[in-house]
């Protein structure tokens, strides 16, 4: 089943539009808390420990700093070897899609088991409209990259 142009093109804003807002909101909300996790409580991007314990806090902090090291980096190298059609970009993108898609999951896990834990005290309502929404379009990324992937295989 081939993708025509016009609908590959549809394809690559469905991935690049919310790709870089993803990644500025990465920027604000995870990259600027790994060097002052208060200043991301006071930003209101991050948990103060108080609502969620040390341990809480410390696992917050974990996933701030491994997005300014590892995840940030790969999702925007991605974004960008896509927009440029470089040959990398599907396994740079794909890893980054791949992120997108677990921490999701793990976060609401963790505010699941962590319900009634004592000075566990958050409000997940946020948590369950917008990371499903992150997850689900990181999945379809993953789709559209094995898509096009096997399509291009063919091609030659």
């Amino acid at each position: 089943m081939e993708l025509d142009a016009v609908d590959m093109g549809r394809k690559r804003w469905w991935l690049q539009i919310p790709g870089w807002i993803l990644l500025v909101y990465l920027v604000y909300a995870q990259a600027i808390p790994a060097f002052d996790y208060e200043l991301g409580v006071r930003m209101g991007t991050q948990e103060p420990a108080h609502r969620i314990t040390e341990v809480g806090a410390a696992f917050w902090y974990g996933f701030a700093l491994a997005d300014l090291i590892i995840y940030i980096p790969l999702l925007g190298a991605g974004l960008i070897g896509h927009w440029l059609a470089r040959p990398w970009w599907r396994v740079v993108l794909g890893a980054a899609l791949g992120i997108t898609v677990y921490w999701p999951a793990v976060v609401l896990v963790t505010a699941v088991a962590a319900r009634n834990a004592s000075g566990w005290e958050i409000d997940e309502t946020a948590y369950w409209i917008v990371l499903p929404v992150i997850a689900t379009w990181a999945m379809w990324g993953l789709f559209l990259i094995a898509r096009t992937a096997s399509e291009a295989a063919e091609d030659t």
